[in-house]
């Protein structure tokens, strides 16, 4: 097992430390859609899921390599602004301490951060994102405009766009119960990049590599979970 722990907050699936965990690290992916409590997948002992609101949830206190977080976007995505008025101001406000929460929980880790949202209001109440950027820009042929709101180091990978054949797929998703937990999947090729240039040993020419080297096409998202 390598040393230090990978932290992911609001992560139900698993994408963005799927990377970490097949080169040996150990896992943590916190949501409220997990089983309640602290859980070692059965088959993968590295990884943990954690069953937890996180703002109520406080991490261990271990040795972090790198944090995560995807807090949840209904309430804060300009998409649907035209339903703000009817959501209420409670809607608003529990979807900021969500996103607040995840901030100072990655900050509190001491690693390398980086907390996810699409357009949002958050650029209003916080402040604007760090870096944005689209799948298709890490080898995923699609697009969806993300923001990220990063520190404690953390690195953006060099993009390597690639075209975005499918278009706007999350816009050509029908309506279904799992539309919204499926708009917000991390793509591969953005976890794989991330993975690339933040883990400990990467370096000025692992970067450089990156920009050179010519993207496969990427696959179908997987799910860690069983």
């Amino acid at each position: 097992m390598k040393n230090g722990i990978v932290l992911s907050l609001c992560d139900y699936t698993g994408n963005m430390v799927r990377p970490w965990l097949e080169a040996g690290y150990e896992c943590w992916i916190v949501d409220t859609r997990h089983e309640r409590g602290e859980h070692r997948d059965p088959r993968n002992g590295r990884l943990v899921r954690v069953g937890a609101d996180v703002r109520d949830w406080l991490p261990p206190r271990l040795d972090y390599v790198i944090a995560f977080a995807f807090p949840p976007c209904t309430h804060l995505a300009v998409s649907g602004a035209r339903w703000f008025r009817h959501k209420g101001l409670r809607a608003l406000s529990e979807a900021i301490d969500i996103f607040g929460a995840c901030v100072h929980r990655c900050q509190w880790t001491g690693a390398p951060w980086m907390v996810e949202n699409p357009v949002s209001v958050i650029a209003s109440h916080f402040r604007r994102p760090d870096h944005t950027f689209d799948p298709c820009d890490y080898g995923d042929p699609w697009t969806k405009k993300t923001c990220l709101w990063t520190g404690g180091g953390f690195v953006m990978p060099p993009k390597r766009r690639v075209e975005p054949t499918m278009g706007s797929r999350i816009h050509l998703m029908p309506p279904s119960p799992d539309r919204g937990h499926l708009r917000s999947v991390t793509p591969m090729g953005f976890a794989q990049a991330v993975y690339e240039v933040n883990r400990p040993v990467a370096t000025h020419s692992d970067v450089e590599f990156m920009t050179e080297t010519t993207p496969t096409e990427a696959g179908a998202v997987a799910e860690v979970q069983p």
